[in-house]
């Protein structure tokens, strides 16, 4: 009898698993705009950027349109592609 209890909530627990997992909904939201919003100059464009050398994990890095200007990025041509989010200061 406890096996078919068992059963029933794994069975449960599998079936609302398969249909939306909850993890798949979590982490960055992508925008998919061709330039990048409008923002104020103190606001921080994120950018997906290159893995560092001996890992796989991609990174993002956060900066201001002056600061991507300075090591010669144009936000508004990388945006649609490597564009994650803008955060206000």
């Amino acid at each position: 009898m406890a096996f078919k209890h068992l059963f029933v909530a794994l069975s449960v627990i599998g079936a609302a698993a398969a249909g939306a997992p909850a993890w798949a909904s979590q982490g960055e939201p992508e925008m998919t705009a061709e330039r990048a919003p409008e923002a104020s100059p103190e606001a921080r464009y994120c950018l997906r950027a290159e893995p560092m050398t001996g890992t796989r994990i991609a990174t993002i890095a956060c900066l201001t349109r002056e600061e991507w200007a300075e090591g010669d990025v144009d936000v508004d041509e990388v945006w649609a592609v490597d564009g994650v989010r803008v955060e206000e200061s």
